[in-house]
């Protein structure tokens, strides 16, 4: 009987496991005032929210971009806003520089941002794997603000199968990491 409840347990483990991936995904959109691509992730955050901007999700999308970071010789909000200028749809698309490092810190220069154009309903776009903690994170720090979220999907960095690429495997398990630290210890500050 103790061998036929350990395979048991073990069953549900490995079923649960295999499902670790998938829990860190919410993709699921709303019309909103604006969208804030987090900063990071630069090939495929962005051009998501470029696809949500032009699908009318928003009249308007902000790049966060960390203020204190160079490219070469170049400080990476100019980066971003040569990026911008080269967009047929410039004139709905700022830089929000962000100071903060974190996602956590992120929430207050977002905030910025949002205040500045007097938004109340926000759609976040971020990398697939990070979408539950950051929505999390958004809708505690900033309860005034209806926020929904898109994933940015990169698979080259992240997939659900996690166990059949080590990037993956890495990604997953980090991502656990922080969604617990978040759950556990930030969540509460």
């Amino acid at each position: 009987m103790r061998i036929l409840r350990f395979l048991l347990l073990l069953v549900i483990l490995v079923a649960l496991a295999s499902q670790a991936a998938r829990f860190l995904i919410v993709d699921d959109p709303q019309k909103s005032d604006a969208i804030v691509v987090l900063a990071g992730e630069t090939g495929v955050r962005p051009a998501r929210g470029l696809e949500l901007l032009r699908q009318q999700m928003a009249p308007h999308l902000f790049l966060d971009v960390e203020a204190g970071t160079q490219l070469f010789d170049q400080p990476l909000t100019v980066v971003a806003q040569t990026y911008i200028n080269s967009l047929p749809d410039r004139a709905l698309v700022s830089v929000c520089p962000i100071v903060g490092l974190s996602t956590n810190a992120e929430t207050g220069d977002a905030r910025r941002c949002l205040d500045s154009i007097g938004a109340r309903r926000v759609l976040i776009v971020t990398s697939e794997f990070h979408t539950r903690r950051a929505l999390s994170i958004f809708r505690k720090r900033l309860p005034q603000y209806q926020v929904s979220i898109a994933a940015a999907r990169d698979p080259t960095r992240f997939g659900t199968a996690w166990w059949t690429s080590r990037e993956w495997a890495k990604v997953t398990f980090d991502e656990w990491i922080k969604l617990i630290w978040w759950n556990c210890v930030d969540r509460w500050r």
